[in-house]
């Protein structure tokens, strides 16, 4: 793992790169994000934003997204992989939200995850994004760089989160997920890590750095 005194410098130099951070998906209200995130899993943001455009033109609440129904939804949504069962679980979902919380996304963790297609990971986007919670959503990226790095190494995506939590110093808790996601996306890629523009390569566990 990485040293614990190093950790707060890991993070300081990825938000020197980005002060800023944010999702890449586009979103207009915690509704548009709850369905973005849902529509994502499997997915590329590139291709779900090229969906969820036209679609978030027109339908932006849980009531227009049920008068929409299975049918348009996918109408608008084939490209994305899973479609079929990501347009059934958007509409439950949207449903729930009208009958369980007055159309309103809650903002509770047990009662995220209990909405049709929205899993641990989706719950702690939303929580972060649209809420401002500090936790960290952990995807293929994160889990990528989280072993890699030896930031907070794991086995699966639970033990990684936990330990991300336990290890990131407070000051970087709110945007530690995006940090590492676009960190993975754009640097520690998957097949072919740009080591050559990493800038916490001198606290990177990884062996197999590509050449310099």
């Amino acid at each position: 793992m990485v040293k614990r005194a190093d950790i707060d410098e890991f993070y300081r130099r990825l938000a020197q790169a980005n002060p800023h951070p944010t999702s890449d998906l586009n979103w207009v209200n915690p509704y548009t994000l709850v369905v973005a995130v849902a529509l994502s899993a499997q997915a590329t943001d590139v291709g779900v934003n090229k969906a969820t455009g036209p679609l978030f033109e027109s339908v932006t609440t849980p009531e227009q997204m049920v008068a929409l129904g299975e049918g348009g939804l996918k109408d608008y949504i084939k490209t994305i992989g899973l479609y079929n069962t990501k347009a059934k679980n958007v509409i439950k979902l949207s449903q729930m939200l009208i009958n369980e919380h007055n159309s309103e996304v809650p903002h509770d963790r047990a009662a995220l995850e209990a909405l049709p297609g929205v899993g641990r990971k989706t719950a702690n986007v939303v929580l972060n994004v649209a809420f401002g919670e500090p936790t960290i959503a952990v995807d293929t990226h994160v889990f990528r760089v989280s072993n890699r790095t030896g930031l907070a190494p794991g086995k699966n995506v639970l033990e990684v989160e936990k330990k991300l939590v336990k290890c990131t110093p407070e000051q970087w808790g709110m945007h530690a997920h995006h940090w590492l996601i676009l960190h993975g996306r754009y640097v520690c890629k998957a097949r072919k890590p740009d080591c050559a523009s990493c800038a916490v390569i001198e606290f990177c566990k990884y062996k197999a750095k590509t050449t310099l």
